[in-house]
């Protein structure tokens, strides 16, 4: 049976950045290339400072390649990116309004899910409340709540799982199985294989910039994690 053509093709794609007007730029994206299918969970997986947060970036159409082709088939993207926007001196709701609109939601679309914002969060009180006045665990749990009331086509998802309490990483987790199990497409980025391994169906692994392996996640990271073993 012929597949689908995908909704989101990357060849031979780099980024780069000045860091000084006069320096060398410093290619954060080398030579990455794979494919995006419709209801496919794509696991990104590589250590800190790769580049996969760079890529998300640019598959949500913050930023351009300088090199190589992306190809987008007309599908919205959005970068699920906690605490987007936050201002400390603004309360929970007003911060939750503006992250929303950063997202690409119209102002009127974010207050129309401000109470299932509040509800997800359980700020309770604190809602109302400047962030300044928050724990990190709290932020981690109105940025994640905002961020999930955004329904694009594509889902672009960058290590959130890991944060807030024990009992809001539980409760992440399972809205994020709900939504994969929705046939959402979704790409996930992270450098746990276990949580790759526990929801995508395919896996990419980026090392310094560049795509070293490519298909079925137990495939990709048993080769990242004889990479992890030796270095």
């Amino acid at each position: 049976m012929k597949q689908e053509q995908p909704i989101i093709s990357l060849r031979n794609v780099g980024i780069s950045y000045k860091r000084r007007i006069l320096s060398e730029p410093f290619w954060a994206i080398k030579d990455v290339s794979f494919d995006l299918h419709h209801g496919e969970t794509l696991g990104i997986i590589g250590r800190n400072g790769v580049g996969k947060s760079t890529l998300l970036r640019m598959m949500a159409g913050i930023i351009k390649p300088n090199i190589g082709t992306f190809i987008n088939r007309g599908y919205s993207a959005s970068l699920l990116c906690l605490q987007l926007g936050f201002i400390p001196y603004l309360s929970g709701r007003e911060n939750a309004i503006l992250s929303g609109m950063l997202m690409g939601l119209r102002k009127k679309e974010v207050k129309a899910k401000i109470d299932a914002i509040l509800e997800f969060s359980e700020l309770g009180n604190f809602f109302d409340e400047p962030i300044a006045t928050y724990s990190s665990g709290m932020k981690a749990r109105l940025g994640f709540s905002v961020a999930f009331q955004v329904d694009p086509d594509i889902l672009l998802v960058d290590e959130v799982l890991g944060v807030g309490d024990e009992d809001f990483r539980q409760k992440s987790t399972k809205v994020m199985r709900e939504k994969i199990r929705s046939n959402k497409t979704i790409v996930f980025v992270s450098h746990q294989a276990a949580i790759i391994k526990q929801l995508c169906n395919r896996a990419v692994w980026i090392e310094e910039g560049v795509t070293r392996a490519e298909g079925k996640p137990e495939e990709v990271l048993a080769e990242y994690n004889k990479f992890l073993s030796i270095k």
